[in-house]
């Protein structure tokens, strides 16, 4: 009796093993992207997705940040409170590039600027068709690692889905 019982625990046990190396928001995603070894900070969260890498001087050159949706929709990214230039890849559900763009810096909220107005003047990227992911990097990458549109870009998508939970 007890060998049964060992026997069927034992698939429980190799499904938990199974599951995705726990990615957590804020964690780190180690991705491989055109060749090129990443290591992206993962932003999971309402409030790490507010933040991005506003604030951030110098993106390493193997470097940046994957935005993780719960679903894949229209997306539209700014440069809100940012001080250096970035590119932006977006992608589907299954890793393809939906849009590319080099986002430029943007003066910073000006003295006596409210709010609504500073945000009103900053440009909006738009992921073009529905995306689940962003990646941000340093501004020129995405040229240097000759992305396009319609390129599929590998990702775990189940170990990034697991850092919304």
């Amino acid at each position: 009796m007890a060998p049964r019982f060992l026997i069927a625990a034992l698939p429980a046990v190799a499904c938990i093993a199974c599951e995705p190396a726990g990615l957590k928001d804020g964690g780190t995603w180690k991705a491989t992207i055109a060749g090129q070894q990443f290591s992206l900070t993962v932003s999971s969260s309402d409030a790490t997705r507010t933040r991005g890498l506003g604030g951030v001087a110098d993106i390493p050159v193997d470097g940046g940040m994957v935005f993780v949706f719960p679903n894949s929709e229209m997306r539209g990214f700014w440069m809100k409170d940012c001080v250096t230039d970035m590119d932006i890849v977006y992608l589907d559900p299954m890793g393809y590039v939906t849009a590319i763009h080099t986002m430029r810096k943007e003066p910073l909220r000006r003295e006596g600027e409210s709010l609504f107005a500073y945000e009103a003047r900053l440009p909006r990227y738009s992921s073009v068709s529905p995306a689940q992911y962003a990646i941000e990097l340093r501004a020129g990458r995405a040229a240097e690692l000759k992305l396009a549109t319609s390129q599929k870009v590998a990702i775990d998508a189940k170990a990034l889905k697991a850092a919304l939970r």
